[in-house]
């Protein structure tokens, strides 16, 4: 029953769903990264790379016919729950010239300190005419210190993909104004009174950060949406 308990609690936090309003404290952001992914997932296929994968929380959404998990090993950090398949040096992606037929990259680009040389790594490995589905945030506390070297604006991220030959078909903006404004309440609330323990986290959850989720959900559906503050922007881009 624990089992089936942890295995739900999990795989919630990422595909997120009625449960989530009572018990995921990251409801808004991820709501907005779920719908974003799924959307675009079912485009890409054949053999992909899930770069900075980790433990590859979105692999369900895609139909492909490979899907290789690449990340960097980082001295100090478990990978004992992640699913990497291959390492990479943090400069160069170990794998030949138009090698993939697709990519994923979700929350990664944050953590990359040089990321003009790894956008044009990741265009080297894709075959002409791939498609690129890459989350990048923009309103975010840090995180995975000190590993956390910068945010992007929708303009920003446009921009470097295109100066590095991508083509980007959609740029989309997850969540608005007053979702950021709840969730950025609700991280608080997380950062301020969570502990180690998932259960006692849950009945936190239900008591503190439920009723502003709630309160949120109802506001949002509400007042009128401003696109100007955002959590993520999702792309959808090809190489060129």
């Amino acid at each position: 029953m624990f089992k089936t308990f942890l295995r739900i609690y999990k795989y919630q936090q990422f595909h997120i769903n009625i449960l989530s309003i009572f018990i995921n404290p990251f409801y808004f952001i991820r709501k907005g990264l779920y719908q974003g992914i799924r959307q675009y997932a079912p485009m890409l296929k054949g053999r992909i790379m899930d770069f900075g994968c980790g433990s590859k929380p979105y692999r369900d959404l895609f139909t492909v016919d490979h899907y290789i998990g690449v990340d960097i090993e980082v001295s100090g950090h478990s990978h004992d729950k992640e699913e990497i398949d291959v390492y990479y040096d943090g400069k160069t992606i170990p794998f030949e010239n138009n090698y993939f037929d697709g990519v994923f990259s979700s929350e990664v680009f944050e953590h990359i300190f040089n990321l003009d040389q790894i956008l044009s790594e990741i265009h080297r490995v894709l075959k002409p005419g791939a498609t690129a589905l890459f989350t990048i945030p923009f309103v975010w506390d840090e995180h995975e210190i000190p590993y956390d070297y910068g945010r992007y604006a929708s303009f920003g991220i446009r921009h470097m993909l295109e100066q590095k030959g991508f083509e980007i078909l959609n740029l989309d903006k997850s969540t608005h104004f007053l979702e950021v404004w709840f969730q950025l309440w609700n991280l608080y609330l997380h950062n301020l009174i969570f502990t180690k323990n998932k259960y006692v986290n849950i009945f936190l959850n239900l008591i503190f950060i439920f009723p502003f989720t709630l309160i949120g959900i109802i506001l949002t559906n509400i007042l009128p949406k401003q696109r100007g503050l955002y959590h993520n922007s999702i792309v959808f881009a090809r190489k060129k």
